[in-house]
């Protein structure tokens, strides 16, 4: 199983694209593991925000293959423990045969041919974060999910 992220946005902080990177080549080490940030369209901020839905939900479209477990990063979505979350992880590793696809969306959420397509939606917290901070958390909380797994010291009950 490959795990990718596609989040909507701008990588513009050079502090928070390292800290990304640097997770993402640690989970690597565990399984594949791609992230990619996808762009808003151009003049996207001056549409309404149905259409901005629309226009970044046909990006997020182009991006998935048949056969995707699709879940989404959404504050109405389950939420997890640190260790709930890997449980999770490690029951998809066996029922997910190509692609565990985490996604998160534009500032106003996701347009609703992206929720229709969805398998499930995750929250990461019932707080807002920017989507900087998301990619950050996210992808921390999958490399503790995979030292949680093999058991390593990273996470501490």
């Amino acid at each position: 199983m490959k795990i990718v992220f596609y989040s909507m946005g701008k990588a513009d902080d050079a502090l928070f694209a390292a800290a990304i990177h640097a997770y993402g080549k640690k989970i690597n080490f565990y399984l594949s593991f791609e992230a990619e940030v996808l762009p808003p369209g151009k003049q996207s901020s001056k549409l309404p925000q149905k259409e901005q839905k629309v226009q970044e939900g046909k990006s997020i479209v182009q991006m998935l293959q048949p056969g995707d477990h699709i879940v989404l990063l959404d504050d109405k979505g389950k939420e997890y423990t640190s260790m709930e979350f890997a449980r999770f992880i490690e029951k998809k590793s066996l029922s997910v045969p190509k692609r565990l696809v985490f996604i998160a969306g534009g500032p106003y959420g996701f347009s609703e041919e992206v929720y229709r397509l969805a398998n499930e939606k995750l929250s990461l917290s019932r707080m807002t974060f920017t989507h900087q901070m998301v990619r950050l958390v996210f992808t921390e909380q999958l490399y503790r999910a995979m030292t949680i797994l093999r058991n390593e010291p990273y996470h501490h009950e």
